[in-house]
């Protein structure tokens, strides 16, 4: 049968709970069968005329004894339950998140975000029926047929050996479904993966989907992957439909047979009136637990099946913690010698780029939407790892740097930063846990936040999820503000003015150049105008370096630059021509 040495390893906790729960269980079934033998004595007093007043009031106080006893074993049983299952997603989510950790930015280069996510929130709510429902009903349903075929030992032989025989019919057709569902509940998680890696991809890139006018073949995809789902989801159903089947003739059948064979047996003498009533209602009893196992055990295959890919995360190999070292000094030259970065075989997408980052200046990274510029920003952020070439940052290799230590070093800020539902004084202690009153409101002066949060509720403004609740240019000037309470030697600004109103672009460009007089600076961006005063410019071209210098010294070559920037000064014009 279906029992996980792996996985209930790695919640001990759970052990006890699940033992608890069984012994619970089996302390109700032992109190039902002392209420159906008192049921049994009575009617067959009744039906011999030997009953009086003083039997009724024995058994109604039996009975009222056993009910009162059954509701707490039962109230029991179901805490012990809630107890476990509150074990194992702690555990389970803390061991996720203690991985991801771990493993750091480059996490995506094993593992898509959606199948995380999948496997953090809705496989372990899969798993809380494997632990709070199955293993308690695996045991307990061994543990039963046992103990009433020994209650009925004394009353029927042959009745007894019936029904004890025909308890293991279960398990066998169990047993013989396993294999069919394990395989189909594998392609439905794949396919559930799939179809979530599908809709998050889509979402994500939903703006860029419009811009380009190909969010009509991405709909058609999904439709495609949502039918597919579908059909899996439906092939699962069905499946246990028949498995449930199966298993509800077996253990009617059984049950049947059993009160056939007391019948027959009261008929030829060999068990008494009372006798063969307590076969009778305790017949369905010996198949029920194994028949109630039988209703979770498809629904713990499809946790087991998420365990699978759980496992999987959580056996994704580390690097060596043992190697890492600090970034040298505040004042590091970052350098690329002839980095190449491919997402898959076959497909590089950055070409032998070669890069000298200067400690204290502005540096610049431009060219056109698909050139590589976004890539290179994850590069430069321990992101994307699975490159060739030399990353150095002052003189040591990044891959030998500690996560932490980048982190301290190098503040990311991307045209989407997210921002976490809760308050202005959440989101930004973030960035620095011990800052002070004043401290928050200096970053805030500075992005120009401080007046309208004043306005509002102060620090203790309430943000919904990703700060919906304020303007695309309030959203970034907080994310701008959050960066520069983190006072890191290092900025990387990813398109971080793209998509927001022309005020809001000003002021956070206007911060990012006065920051660049004490701090690395680097700016990835589309629009050529954010950058005419970077110390250097290194423009992209279909993955590859195509020029580098300073805007004057690239108009001069009339290249790439040259084009773009002539290009885009043409459309602006235009605009404001049609604005005026």
């Amino acid at each position: 049968m279906m029992i996980d040495k792996r996985l209930v390893g790695m919640v001990p906790d759970s052990k006890k709970y699940i033992a608890g729960n069984v012994v619970l269980m089996w302390c109700s079934l032992v109190a039902n069968i002392v209420m159906m033998s008192g049921i049994a004595l009575l009617l067959q007093k009744l039906f011999f005329k030997t009953a009086d007043s003083r039997d009724i009031v024995l058994f109604a106080g039996l009975v009222a004894a056993v009910n009162v006893a059954r509701y707490f074993l039962t109230t029991g049983a179901s805490r012990m339950s809630y107890l476990s299952v509150r074990a194992v997603k702690k555990t389970l989510r803390e061991q996720i998140y203690q991985k991801l950790l771990k493993l750091g930015m480059s996490y995506r280069e094993e593992l898509k975000t959606s199948e995380i996510v999948q496997v953090a929130v809705e496989g372990v709510e899969q798993l809380e029926t494997y632990f709070g429902a199955y293993l308690p009903q695996f045991f307990y349903a061994m543990a039963a047929p046992l103990t009433l075929f020994i209650v009925l030992l004394s009353v029927s032989v042959p009745a007894a050996v019936l029904l004890f025989v025909c308890v293991p019919l279960i398990p066998v057709a169990i047993a013989l479904v396993q294999t069919w569902a394990k395989k189909l509940l594998s392609r439905y998680w794949d396919q559930y993966t799939a179809l979530g890696d599908t809709f998050l991809e889509n979402l994500q890139g939903l703006t860029t989907l419009k811009v380009y006018q190909t969010d009509g073949i991405r709909h058609a995809k999904m439709n495609e992957e949502s039918e597919k789902f579908r059909k899996i989801t439906m092939k699962v159903l069905t499946m246990q439909l028949n498995s449930i089947t199966i298993m509800d003739i077996v253990a009617y059948g059984g049950a049947a047979l059993g009160i056939v064979v007391a019948l027959l047996q009261y008929r030829g003498g060999h068990t008494g009136f009372g006798g063969c009533l307590l076969i009778i209602l305790l017949s369905a009893d010996f198949f029920l637990p194994m028949r109630q196992l039988g209703s979770f055990f498809h629904i713990a295959m499809n946790g087991m099946a998420a365990s699978g890919k759980m496992f999987r995360l959580l056996e994704l190999k580390e690097e060596p913690q043992e190697k890492k070292q600090e970034i040298p000094d505040t004042e590091a030259l970052i350098r690329l010698d002839e980095v190449c970065f491919s997402y898959e075989p076959g497909r590089e997408i950055l070409h032998d780029i070669s890069m000298e980052l200067k400690p204290g200046s502005f540096t610049a990274i431009v060219g056109e939407s698909g050139s590589g510029k976004s890539t290179l920003a994850s590069v430069l952020t321990g992101q994307n790892k699975r490159r060739k070439g030399t990353l150095t940052i002052g003189g040591v290799d990044f891959d030998d740097i500690s996560e932490e230590s980048r982190m301290r070093h190098i503040t990311y800020v991307s045209h989407n930063s997210y921002l976490f539902g809760g308050t202005v004084r959440d989101n930004l202690l973030m960035a620095k846990p011990d800052a002070s009153e004043e401290e928050l409101w200096r970053v805030l002066e500075q992005t120009k936040l401080s007046d309208f949060l004043k306005s509002e509720q102060g620090l203790d403004t309430v943000l919904t999820a990703q700060a919906s609740n304020l303007s695309g240019g309030q959203r970034q000037r907080l994310a701008l503000a959050r960066a520069l309470l983190h006072d890191s030697p290092v900025y990387l600004f990813d398109e971080a003015t793209s998509n927001i109103d022309v005020e809001s672009e000003n002021d956070i460009m206007e911060q990012i150049i006065a920051l660049a007089q004490k701090k690395t600076v680097i700016v990835i961006s589309h629009r050529l105008a954010n950058t005419v005063t970077a110390d250097r410019i290194y423009v992209l071209a279909d993955g590859k370096l195509a020029e580098r210098g300073t805007h004057e010294k690239l108009l001069e070559k009339r290249g790439v630059y040259a084009s773009l920037w002539n290009t885009q000064q043409a459309l602006e014009h235009i605009e404001k021509e049609e604005t005026a």
